[in-house]
């Protein structure tokens, strides 16, 4: 197994942009990508191409990536199409990293990119509705009943996937089971989204710049019991590239500044039987941690997959950033901000950089490493040397259907 790099990393700013197509916003990222690494498209040896909507949002299905490269005129290599839920392009960046790694490659691209924004709200809806068992949608919503029911919260279930995003009212369903027993309250979360605000004012490349206080997240419109609006990621369009090499292309081509990929592993749940231990998001951390040779204790920065603010506040445990019941305590000490001990989500995170499905996880990744390069300004993280991105998708029974763990290292 090779060593693998990340040589350059390119990305749009997410936002709403009707006027423009898939094609636009991939071949701005996958631009600067190539030109950050320095290198021609004529170099490139394969490209894996993350899209999760096209089908359902624009009709482009079957072939988004050649669609995509032809249109900047590139052809021949081998193209690989690569849809997983809201871990799309991170999973596409795990399956290049493995290419490369195994020698098969020199020097790959992987691109996320997608449409979400649409006049017509129910198909956007729609593409996270798809994103569970649709056999078993009866199931999803009973479950999400019985918890409604066992936390006392009231919602109308009817309008998941209508008003709002299926995936809003499961993110709400794991905030109430974790204030039932961890003693989270809704100010916990709302800090969490007042943090990623401030971060996300930072941000160029955000979607939105506002700074929010903990008050003013509060009192925004609810979403689904405890969620207001803030504490919820927004759809975006947009696009994320990156320009992996193995060190034999680093050294060929001079390239400097380079960040090293320590490990990228891919998982997906399974049925939990009663009593087990293990739990999908956990057990990648894990194996990503001892692939690495590194432990959470000795990562500087982290991009989490927070789609609901509750969700930054799980991982910070399932992470291993804090001990089982001391995420708040976390949270409250300033670590995970901005010039705390591990600042989480400096661009802002999901919920203020935006949540294009098919370009988040690489966006994730585009962040890191420019903040292993030292190239974020007002959002950097000083002395920063590794790194890691989670990046979830899907739901299937009770927790996540994928799961993409990579830690990153300055070179």
């Amino acid at each position: 197994m090779q060593p693998v790099f990340i040589a350059g990393t390119g990305m749009t700013r997410f936002g709403k942009f009707l006027d423009r197509g898939l094609k636009s916003l991939a071949a701005e990222a996958i631009g600067e990508a190539l030109a950050d690494a320095g290198i021609e498209a004529s170099q490139l040896q394969a490209a894996y191409m993350g899209n999760a909507a096209a089908g359902v949002m624009t009709g482009q299905v079957l072939i988004p990536g050649q669609v995509v490269l032809r249109g900047l005129g590139i052809g021949r290599i081998p193209v690989v199409n690569v849809e997983n839920a809201c871990a799309t392009s991170a999973t596409a960046f795990q399956q290049a990293v493995q290419m490369i790694a195994l020698q098969a490659y020199d020097i790959v691209l992987v691109a996320g990119f997608e449409k979400l924004y649409s006049e017509d709200k129910a198909r956007t809806f729609s593409v996270f509705h798809g994103a569970v068992d649709l056999e078993a949608i009866d199931d999803v919503l009973a479950g999400l009943a019985r918890n409604l029911a066992r936390s006392g919260a009231e919602a109308d279930i009817s309008e998941a996937g209508k008003s709002r995003s299926l995936f809003m009212d499961l993110y709400a369903g794991m905030a109430r089971d974790f204030m039932a027993t961890h003693g989270v309250t809704q100010r916990d979360f709302a800090a969490v989204a007042a943090k990623n605000s401030f971060h996300g004012s930072l941000n160029p490349k955000a979607q939105f710049q506002e700074v929010l206080s903990i008050e003013q997240v509060l009192a925004a419109p609810l979403i689904v019991d405890p969620m207001t609006r803030p504490m919820c990621a927004p759809i975006g369009d947009g696009a994320a590239a990156l320009v992996l090499v193995s060190a034999q292309a680093a050294a060929r081509l001079g390239l400097r500044g380079r960040v090293r990929v320590l490990s990228s592993v891919l998982a997906s749940g399974w049925d939990y039987e009663a009593g087990d231990p293990a739990r999908l998001a956990p057990t990648v951390a894990a194996q990503a941690y001892e692939a690495a040779g590194v432990g959470p204790a000795e990562l500087d920065v982290v991009e989490l997959h927070d789609a609901g603010a509750p969700a930054e506040l799980i991982y910070y445990e399932h992470l291993g950033l804090a001990a089982p019941g001391e995420a708040v305590a976390l949270l409250d000490s300033g670590a995970t901000r901005l010039g705390g001990r591990v600042p989480v989500n400096p661009s802002g995170g999901l919920l203020r950089k935006g949540h294009p499905i098919g370009a988040s996880g690489c966006a994730q990744l585009v962040e890191l490493s420019d903040q292993l390069r030292g190239r974020c300004a007002a959002r950097q993280v000083h002395g920063a040397r590794t790194a890691l991105a989670e990046n979830g998708g899907g739901w299937i029974g009770e927790d996540a259907a994928a799961i993409v763990v990579s830690v990153l290292q300055k070179d």
